[in-house]
């Protein structure tokens, strides 16, 4: 056999395993494995500006498209605890994402060396697996459990730390002979199933909720069919959006306190059955449980056994991959078909048709200073069924995803339950690296644009284009609004004269100035009339230029978003649409 670095060796295994898209900064005690990268060259490399930034930049790749695995890589200390972050938004949303990171040599692990921090540690509740790697031999296979645990059940991240001399030492390793583990996947017996097609076709009014595990999974087509044969709705959760198109007969809307349609709420209060795929119960699609549950019997399918009855216990839990889920119950669903003894339920789906054509929120305002309704509305004009979405939390995000339409998987990337600020211009560069034909359109508000706005310059250098919508208000949104109960608005407004910008008028923080001084084209709108010509523009920049393109939105400074603490009790703002002009792009129904 060939006698090789470590480092070598890993990095021939990451090109076996399929994972040639890395994301960090170098350093001290991680540069023996950037020297193998190097000399090997099937690992394309593209440096950030902050490892958490690299970290996020790796998620957005591997939630990009099916198959993903994005890798981070950063030297040893802050490099490993600016990862967390990174590591704590892949591992809430079941994404697969590698860490690399460099360490002080084993002897001096204990000795308080520089930059040497017990990252495993500090890594493990975040990640399937963290491992400081003290013995050279066990390098391989390290990797080659972590590929296994990254891939097998619920998805997640792994971080695997090198110590400096691990790296450089030699071991024999034939690439040739090295095979991935078998992933390991749970898969729903047809017994299970028959139970839980029972349930549905004894029900009246059945719903079928689409999670991310579908997503993940690969399996949107089948879900599309299985909702087809059975004419059962569809509620897609937040991780699940895109599983069916937005302008489905049978998408019903999405349930929830905030990133919620009102039709889909009310169509969810109406059902008494409630088939779950994929999904967490997650508590902003829940509200308070005793609403969510109440008349309604519930399966759940989730590949992970101890997430089902996390949140409640369902009357039927199974434990499977969505995918073979799907499978299975496709298969005995045409059975039925066949046979002729499926339910009829299509006066069920007309009332949903119904509640989505008339119960809808008013998007067209053409106030000045602009109100965020009509951000998403514009949105909707300038851009086509293709686009795929970027965007975190705030909100930006909640008001996005109540308006703007999705029409296809991995078309919404969020990171739904961490939301950490800053994580969405860096994942949007990672979702063009995963995906460089798409059309990708990030949003964020003014708090989020600006925790990593430096990552901008990695998308000048490395020629990688999208459109980030930043809707400005100049105010820490969200809190602000969740601050109406104690009656404060205290220390949120991002507001100030900003002697160097007076035409920001008050709105603090230039990000016209900020973002080309990165290297990138940016465009202010004042007036929403004219939305429309600065996302052309934006178009045109972007195909001149290859570099992002920001569009920065001035909104009026308080604008409350629906939300509420039931799913029977969202507080509506703002005016409801009364008429197709009100809400011009909401998708009303598709016979």
């Amino acid at each position: 056999m060939a006698k090789m670095r470590t480092v070598d060796a890993a990095v021939a295994i990451l090109e076996k395993e399929g994972a040639t898209e890395a994301f960090g900064l170098p350093g001290a005690a991680i540069n023996p494995f950037y020297s193998a990268m190097r000399a090997h060259g099937g690992i394309r490399h593209t440096l950030a500006r902050h490892v958490e930034g690299a970290s996020h930049m790796a998620d957005g790749y591997s939630r990009a498209a099916d198959g993903n695995i994005g890798i981070c890589v950063g030297t040893s200390g802050p490099a490993g605890t600016d990862m967390i972050t990174g590591l704590y938004a892949a591992w809430a949303d079941s994404i697969p994402m590698l860490c690399i990171t460099g360490q002080a040599p084993v002897a001096k692990l204990h000795k308080e060396d520089f930059q040497a921090v017990d990252i495993e540690s500090i890594a493990k509740p975040v990640t399937k697996m963290a491992m400081t790697i003290l013995e050279p031999g066990q390098v391989p296979g390290a990797f080659q459990k972590a590929f296994q645990l990254m891939r097998s059940g619920r998805p997640g991240p792994v971080l695997l730390d090198l110590p400096i001399d691990v790296q450089m030492t030699e071991i024999e390793f034939d690439i040739d002979t090295y095979e991935p583990l078998p992933v390991e996947k749970p898969k729903a017996s047809r017994k299970q199933l028959e139970k839980a097609l029972d349930m549905l076709t004894s029900a009246q009014h059945p719903l079928i909720v689409a999670g991310g595990g579908i997503i993940n999974a690969g399996a949107s087509a089948q879900l599309v069919e299985l909702a087809e044969i059975l004419n059962v709705p569809v509620i897609p959760t937040l991780m699940g959006w895109g599983t069916i198109p937005d302008d489905h007969q049978l998408m019903a809307g999405m349930v929830g306190l905030q990133t919620s349609h009102r039709y889909g709420n009310e169509t969810f209060l109406q059902s008494d059955f409630v088939i779950g795929i994929g999904n967490r119960w997650a508590n902003r699609h829940t509200g308070g449980l005793d609403t969510y549950t109440a008349g309604r019997k519930f399966v759940h399918i989730d590949i992970e056994p101890t997430q089902i009855g996390r949140v409640f216990s369902p009357d039927l839990g199974i434990a499977s991959d969505a995918g073979a889920a799907l499978d299975g119950l496709l298969e005995l669903a045409r059975e039925r078909q066949a046979a002729k003894t499926l339910p009829d339920y299509s006066g069920w789906v007309a009332e949903c048709q119904e509640r989505k054509g008339s119960l809808h929120r008013k998007t067209n305002f053409d106030n000045v200073p602009i109100k965020p309704q009509r951000v998403y509305q514009e949105m909707n004009k300038a851009f086509g069924r293709d686009t795929t979405y970027v965007s975190t939390i705030g909100l930006s995000q909640i008001a996005g995803a109540q308006m703007l339409h999705v029409f296809g998987a991995r078309k919404w990337i969020n990171a739904g339950q961490a939301g950490p600020l800053g994580w969405t211009a860096p994942a949007a560069l990672g979702v063009v690296r995963g995906t460089p034909d798409a059309t990708v359109v990030a949003l964020s508000g003014d708090y989020d644009f600006q925790f990593m706005i430096e990552e901008l310059a990695v998308g000048a250098q490395f020629n990688l284009p999208y459109i980030h919508v930043v809707v400005n208000n100049s105010y820490l949104g969200l809190i602000r609004q969740s601050q109406r109960g104690f009656n404060m608005e205290q220390n949120v407004s991002l507001a100030f004269e900003n002697i160097n910008s007076p035409e920001t008028n008050g709105y603090g923080v230039d990000h016209i100035k900020v973002a080309e001084g990165l290297g990138v084209k940016a465009i202010r709108v004042e007036d929403p009339n004219d939305l429309p010509a600065a996302f052309d523009k934006a178009k045109a920049l972007m195909g001149e230029f290859k570099v992002p393109v920001v569009v920065e939105v001035i909104l009026e400074k308080i604008t409350n978003i629906s939300m509420g603490v039931e799913i029977n009790g969202v507080n509506e703002f703002e005016e409801l649409a009364e008429t197709v002009a009100d809400a011009p792009t909401a998708i009303l129904t598709k016979a």
